[in-house]
Protein backbone atom coordinates (compact mmCIF):
# COMPACT_ATOMS: atom_id res chain seq x y z
CA UNK A 1 0.00 0.00 0.00
CA UNK A 2 1.49 3.45 -1.31
CA UNK A 3 0.28 6.78 0.31
CA UNK A 4 1.35 9.74 -1.11
CA UNK A 5 0.87 13.73 0.01
CA UNK A 6 -0.48 15.59 -3.54
CA UNK A 7 -1.72 18.46 -1.33
CA UNK A 8 -0.97 19.62 2.28
CA UNK A 9 -2.45 22.97 2.31
CA UNK A 10 -5.31 25.28 2.70
CA UNK A 11 -7.23 27.85 1.31
CA UNK A 12 -4.29 30.28 1.62
CA UNK A 13 -1.35 29.58 -0.85
CA UNK A 14 1.91 29.49 0.19
CA UNK A 15 3.40 28.31 -3.18
CA UNK A 16 5.32 25.68 -1.15
CA UNK A 17 2.27 23.65 -0.75
CA UNK A 18 -1.47 23.06 -2.41
CA UNK A 19 -4.70 22.53 -1.34
CA UNK A 20 -5.81 19.35 -0.13
CA UNK A 21 -5.26 16.29 -1.67
CA UNK A 22 -4.02 12.45 -0.67
CA UNK A 23 -3.40 9.40 -3.20
CA UNK A 24 -3.40 5.71 -1.67
CA UNK A 25 -2.37 3.18 -4.05
CA UNK A 26 -2.58 -1.19 -3.90
CA UNK A 27 -1.10 -2.71 -6.47
CA UNK A 28 -4.08 -2.12 -9.39
CA UNK A 29 -6.05 0.01 -7.36
CA UNK A 30 -5.88 4.20 -7.24
CA UNK A 31 -8.21 6.17 -5.32
CA UNK A 32 -7.78 10.12 -4.05
CA UNK A 33 -8.88 11.49 -0.93
CA UNK A 34 -9.79 15.45 -1.98
CA UNK A 35 -9.10 17.28 -4.76
CA UNK A 36 -8.01 21.05 -3.72
CA UNK A 37 -6.32 23.88 -5.90
CA UNK A 38 -3.17 22.41 -7.13
CA UNK A 39 -3.75 18.70 -6.71
CA UNK A 40 -4.55 17.38 -10.46
CA UNK A 41 -0.86 18.73 -11.58
CA UNK A 42 0.78 16.91 -8.61
CA UNK A 43 -1.58 13.51 -9.38
CA UNK A 44 -0.07 14.37 -13.08
CA UNK A 45 3.82 14.14 -11.85
CA UNK A 46 2.63 10.81 -10.07
CA UNK A 47 4.04 7.39 -12.30
CA UNK A 48 0.53 6.71 -12.89
CA UNK A 49 -0.87 9.65 -14.02
CA UNK A 50 -4.78 11.27 -13.68
CA UNK A 51 -5.84 8.64 -16.18
CA UNK A 52 -5.17 5.79 -13.88
CA UNK A 53 -7.14 6.41 -11.30
CA UNK A 54 -10.71 4.59 -9.74
CA UNK A 55 -11.79 6.96 -7.56
CA UNK A 56 -12.43 10.32 -5.24
CA UNK A 57 -13.37 10.60 -1.88
CA UNK A 58 -14.11 13.58 -0.59
CA UNK A 59 -13.79 14.48 3.31
CA UNK A 60 -16.21 17.73 2.97
CA UNK A 61 -17.65 20.06 0.49
CA UNK A 62 -15.21 23.42 1.30
CA UNK A 63 -13.54 24.17 -2.04
CA UNK A 64 -10.07 23.71 -0.90
CA UNK A 65 -11.28 20.33 -0.64
CA UNK A 66 -12.62 19.81 -3.82
CA UNK A 67 -11.44 22.86 -6.67
CA UNK A 68 -10.16 20.53 -9.28
CA UNK A 69 -12.53 18.04 -9.00
CA UNK A 70 -14.06 19.11 -11.90
CA UNK A 71 -10.73 19.73 -14.21
CA UNK A 72 -9.72 16.36 -12.82
CA UNK A 73 -13.20 15.59 -14.62
CA UNK A 74 -12.24 17.17 -17.80
CA UNK A 75 -8.58 16.04 -18.20
CA UNK A 76 -9.75 12.32 -17.82
CA UNK A 77 -12.32 13.18 -20.67
CA UNK A 78 -10.46 14.32 -23.39
CA UNK A 79 -7.56 11.48 -22.03
CA UNK A 80 -9.96 9.01 -23.13
CA UNK A 81 -10.14 7.49 -19.59
CA UNK A 82 -13.00 5.61 -18.26
CA UNK A 83 -15.38 6.85 -15.74
CA UNK A 84 -14.61 7.59 -12.36
CA UNK A 85 -16.51 6.79 -8.88
CA UNK A 86 -16.95 9.80 -6.38
CA UNK A 87 -17.88 9.31 -2.74
CA UNK A 88 -18.51 11.81 0.07
CA UNK A 89 -20.62 12.72 2.96
CA UNK A 90 -24.35 13.73 2.30
CA UNK A 91 -25.14 15.79 -0.06
CA UNK A 92 -22.43 15.28 -2.82
CA UNK A 93 -24.26 13.59 -5.34
CA UNK A 94 -26.50 17.34 -5.36
CA UNK A 95 -23.33 19.18 -5.04
CA UNK A 96 -21.44 17.42 -8.09
CA UNK A 97 -25.05 18.27 -9.98
CA UNK A 98 -25.44 21.61 -9.29
CA UNK A 99 -21.41 21.90 -10.18
CA UNK A 100 -22.35 20.24 -13.82
CA UNK A 101 -24.99 23.29 -13.53
CA UNK A 102 -22.38 25.73 -13.85
CA UNK A 103 -20.79 23.78 -16.47
CA UNK A 104 -23.39 22.13 -18.73
CA UNK A 105 -21.12 21.63 -21.63
CA UNK A 106 -19.25 18.74 -19.41
CA UNK A 107 -22.76 16.73 -18.60
CA UNK A 108 -22.22 15.32 -22.13
CA UNK A 109 -18.63 13.98 -21.45
CA UNK A 110 -18.31 13.07 -18.09
CA UNK A 111 -20.39 10.34 -16.12
CA UNK A 112 -18.87 9.55 -12.94
CA UNK A 113 -20.85 7.60 -10.69
CA UNK A 114 -21.45 9.83 -7.51
CA UNK A 115 -22.52 8.24 -3.86
CA UNK A 116 -23.20 9.59 -0.70
CA UNK A 117 -21.94 8.06 2.47
CA UNK A 118 -23.07 8.15 5.83
CA UNK A 119 -20.71 6.78 8.73
CA UNK A 120 -19.93 3.14 8.27
CA UNK A 121 -18.27 0.77 6.51
CA UNK A 122 -18.59 -0.20 2.63
CA UNK A 123 -15.77 -0.90 -0.25
CA UNK A 124 -14.53 1.85 -3.28
CA UNK A 125 -11.80 0.87 -5.52
CA UNK A 126 -10.81 -1.97 -3.87
CA UNK A 127 -10.55 -0.30 -0.60
CA UNK A 128 -12.66 -1.41 2.37
CA UNK A 129 -14.06 2.28 3.46
CA UNK A 130 -14.68 3.04 7.35
CA UNK A 131 -15.96 6.27 7.26
CA UNK A 132 -16.72 8.15 10.64
CA UNK A 133 -18.26 11.76 11.23
CA UNK A 134 -15.85 14.32 12.22
CA UNK A 135 -16.32 17.66 14.10
CA UNK A 136 -15.76 20.82 11.71
CA UNK A 137 -17.66 23.80 10.54
CA UNK A 138 -19.96 21.87 8.06
CA UNK A 139 -20.62 18.28 7.93
CA UNK A 140 -17.69 15.75 7.18
CA UNK A 141 -16.29 12.18 7.02
CA UNK A 142 -12.94 10.84 8.36
CA UNK A 143 -12.08 7.81 6.69
CA UNK A 144 -10.37 4.04 7.76
CA UNK A 145 -9.07 2.66 4.29
CA UNK A 146 -7.44 -1.11 4.31
CA UNK A 147 -7.09 -2.95 0.99
CA UNK A 148 -10.92 -4.86 0.29
CA UNK A 149 -10.97 -7.94 2.80
CA UNK A 150 -7.52 -7.32 4.48
CA UNK A 151 -6.21 -7.43 8.21
CA UNK A 152 -3.37 -5.80 6.46
CA UNK A 153 -1.98 -2.40 6.38
CA UNK A 154 -4.59 0.94 7.25
CA UNK A 155 -4.43 4.23 6.54
CA UNK A 156 -6.78 7.03 8.59
CA UNK A 157 -7.37 10.46 7.06
CA UNK A 158 -9.47 12.71 9.49
CA UNK A 159 -10.16 15.66 7.06
CA UNK A 160 -10.33 19.03 8.95
CA UNK A 161 -11.92 18.37 12.33
CA UNK A 162 -11.02 19.31 15.64
CA UNK A 163 -9.28 16.82 17.90
CA UNK A 164 -11.55 14.09 18.85
CA UNK A 165 -10.74 10.96 21.00
CA UNK A 166 -14.43 9.49 19.62
CA UNK A 167 -12.90 9.39 15.89
CA UNK A 168 -9.23 9.08 16.88
CA UNK A 169 -9.56 5.66 18.21
CA UNK A 170 -10.80 4.87 14.40
CA UNK A 171 -6.84 4.72 13.77
CA UNK A 172 -6.10 2.29 16.53
CA UNK A 173 -3.43 -0.24 15.08
CA UNK A 174 -3.20 1.68 11.44
CA UNK A 175 0.14 2.33 9.65
CA UNK A 176 -0.71 5.73 9.59
CA UNK A 177 -2.73 8.32 10.65
CA UNK A 178 -3.36 11.63 8.55
CA UNK A 179 -3.94 14.28 10.79
CA UNK A 180 -5.92 18.04 10.57
CA UNK A 181 -2.97 19.92 12.40
CA UNK A 182 -3.79 23.49 11.11
CA UNK A 183 -2.51 26.20 13.84
CA UNK A 184 -0.31 26.58 16.53
CA UNK A 185 -1.37 26.45 20.05
CA UNK A 186 -1.94 30.30 20.58
CA UNK A 187 -4.56 30.45 17.58
CA UNK A 188 -7.86 30.36 18.45
CA UNK A 189 -9.95 27.88 16.34
CA UNK A 190 -12.95 26.04 16.96
CA UNK A 191 -13.14 23.78 14.17
CA UNK A 192 -9.71 22.39 13.56
CA UNK A 193 -6.93 20.93 15.70
CA UNK A 194 -4.02 22.39 17.13
CA UNK A 195 -0.76 20.26 18.78
CA UNK A 196 -1.93 20.67 22.33
CA UNK A 197 -5.72 19.69 21.72
CA UNK A 198 -4.55 16.46 19.15
CA UNK A 199 -1.57 15.67 21.64
CA UNK A 200 -4.26 15.75 24.35
CA UNK A 201 -6.98 13.73 22.15
CA UNK A 202 -4.50 10.88 21.31
CA UNK A 203 -3.39 10.31 24.95
CA UNK A 204 -7.38 9.83 25.54
CA UNK A 205 -8.30 7.74 22.71
CA UNK A 206 -4.88 5.65 23.80
CA UNK A 207 -4.20 4.19 20.45
CA UNK A 208 -1.29 2.32 18.57
CA UNK A 209 -0.52 4.44 15.57
CA UNK A 210 3.03 3.94 13.82
CA UNK A 211 3.32 6.97 12.55
CA UNK A 212 1.37 10.43 12.60
CA UNK A 213 1.24 12.99 9.74
CA UNK A 214 0.20 16.36 10.27
CA UNK A 215 -1.25 17.97 7.44
CA UNK A 216 -3.97 20.89 6.26
CA UNK A 217 -0.89 23.32 7.78
CA UNK A 218 -1.81 27.15 7.60
CA UNK A 219 0.88 29.82 6.89
CA UNK A 220 0.75 30.28 10.38
CA UNK A 221 2.45 27.21 11.05
CA UNK A 222 5.87 28.08 9.02
CA UNK A 223 8.64 28.26 11.16
CA UNK A 224 6.97 26.61 14.55
CA UNK A 225 6.88 22.74 13.60
CA UNK A 226 9.57 22.30 16.30
CA UNK A 227 7.31 23.86 18.81
CA UNK A 228 4.07 22.21 17.48
CA UNK A 229 5.90 18.95 17.76
CA UNK A 230 7.02 19.52 21.20
CA UNK A 231 3.19 20.51 22.18
CA UNK A 232 2.18 17.29 20.55
CA UNK A 233 4.97 15.53 22.79
CA UNK A 234 3.78 17.12 26.05
CA UNK A 235 0.46 14.34 25.85
CA UNK A 236 1.74 11.56 23.14
CA UNK A 237 5.22 9.84 22.69
CA UNK A 238 4.33 7.99 19.50
CA UNK A 239 6.07 9.49 15.98
CA UNK A 240 5.03 12.34 14.59
CA UNK A 241 6.04 13.95 11.63
CA UNK A 242 4.64 17.09 9.34
CA UNK A 243 3.93 16.18 6.11
CA UNK A 244 5.02 17.95 3.06
CA UNK A 245 3.54 18.04 -0.86
CA UNK A 246 5.24 15.15 -2.83
CA UNK A 247 6.49 12.90 -0.12
CA UNK A 248 5.48 9.35 -0.73
CA UNK A 249 5.48 6.23 2.22
CA UNK A 250 5.13 2.49 1.10
CA UNK A 251 4.07 0.28 3.34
Amino acid sequence: MKLTFLGTGTALPTGERNQTGLLVETDDRRLMVDCGSGVLGALATTDRGYADLDAVLLTHHHLDHLADLLPLLKARWLADAPSLSIAGPEGTAELFADLLDVHEYLREHVDPVVTDLEAGETTLAGLDVHARDVSHSMAGLGYRLSPAGSSGPAVVCSGDTVADPAFLSLAAGADVLVHDCSFPDDIETDNHATPSSLGKALSEADIDVETIFLTHLYPQTDGRHQEMLASIGEHYQGEVKFARDGQAITF
